[in-house]
C-alpha cells in the first residue's frame, strides 16, 4: 500500500494537484486541508496558468469522506469540523482565479461528487460513476450540495441524492452538465485533458480570470453557507441512527 498524498507537479505550466489515499481515496481530515492549501498556494503561483485536479491510481478518483475519521466523532464541534473539510477545499477551488480542470478516472462517491462539481471544466471515462451516498448512514449531502446544484440543477441533485443506493452514469452526468466529455479510457482521458490544459495556456489569463469570476459570481456567501451546512451534518452525525448505522464500518 502507498501512503497518502497530495502532490503538485507543473508541467508546461499547467499544475497537476493529485491526491491518493489506498481507502479507494477516501479524504480524511489532514488529506483536505493539505488539498485546500495546495489549491490555494498553486493559484498564487505565477508558473501555473491552469489547474488539473486528479486523484492516483485507476479506479477510483473519490469515495468521499473518510469513514474512519466520520466513525470516531462524539460532539458537534468536532463533527462541523470533520465535514468542514470538503467545505474548504470546495471554496480554496472557487476562489482560486486560474481554471481547474477535473480529470475524473473512475467511480466518484459523495464529498469527491462535490470536487468533481468544483472543477471549472471536468473531463471523465466512461468508468466515472457517480453517488451520493449520505443519506444511507442519516445524515445528507449538504456541504457538496451547493456546488452540486450549481453544476447540475437542483432536479439533478435532488434525484442523486435521494437515490442514495444508485451509481449514475458518467453519460448521466454528462447530460446533465457535471461532464463535458466522456472518454473510453483513462489513457484517452489523460490525452485530452493534456491537450485542452496545455492550449488554455496560450489565452490571456486575465480573461481567464475574470471569466471565472463571472461563473461563480452569485456564491459569494459560501464561507458562511458551507460552514452553516457543516454544522448540520455535524449535527446529524451523533443521531442514534447514524451511530447505528456506522457499526457496520467499525
Amino acid at each position: 500500500m502507498s501512503d497518502p498524498y497530495v502532490k503538485l507537479d507543473i508541467i508546461n505550466e499547467v499544475g497537476y494537484i493529485e491526491f491518493f489515499h489506498p481507502a479507494h481515496n477516501s479524504l480524511p481530515g489532514d488529506l483536505l486541508a493539505k488539498l485546500a492549501h495546495t489549491i490555494t498556494d498553486a493559484g498564487n503561483n505565477n508558473k501555473i496558468k491552469v489547474l488539473v485536479l486528479k486523484s492516483g491510481k485507476d479506479r477510483t478518483f473519490c469515495a468521499g469522506a473518510s469513514f474512519k475519521e466520520l466513525i470516531n466523532i462524539n460532539d458537534e464541534a468536532t463533527g462541523k469540523v470533520f465535514f468542514s473539510g470538503f467545505a474548504n477545499v470546495i471554496n480554496a477551488m472557487r476562489k482560486c482565479p486560474k481554471f481547474i480542470i477535473g480529470r475524473i478516472q473512475g467511480k466518484t462517491v459523495g464529498g469527491g461528487v462535490g470536487l468533481a462539481a468544483s472543477t471549472d471544466y471536468c473531463m471523465a471515462t466512461k468508468f466515472a460513476a457517480i453517488k451520493l451516498s449520505e443519506l444511507n448512514v442519516g445524515i445528507g449531502p449538504f456541504v457538496v450540495g451547493p456546488a452540486i446544484e450549481r453544476k447540475i440543477g437542483l432536479s439533478g441533485m435532488s434525484q442523486i441524492a435521494i437515490d442514495a443506493d444508485s451509481f449514475y452514469s458518467a453519460e448521466w452526468a454528462k447530460q446533465k452538465g457535471l461532464f463535458t466529455q466522456v472518454y473510453d479510457s483513462t489513457d484517452d482521458l489523460d490525452e485530452a485533458v493534456k491537450e485542452f490544459a496545455e492550449n488554455l495556456c496560450n489565452y490571456n489569463t486575465e480573461a481567464m480570470k475574470e471569466m471565472k469570476t463571472i461563473f461563480w459570481k452569485g456564491t459569494e456567501d459560501w464561507d458562511n453557507l458551507l460552514a452553516e451546512r457543516a454544522a448540520i451534518s455535524g449535527r446529524l452525525v451523533l443521531s442514534d441512527f447514524t451511530k447505528e448505522k456506522l457499526k457496520g464500518f467499525k
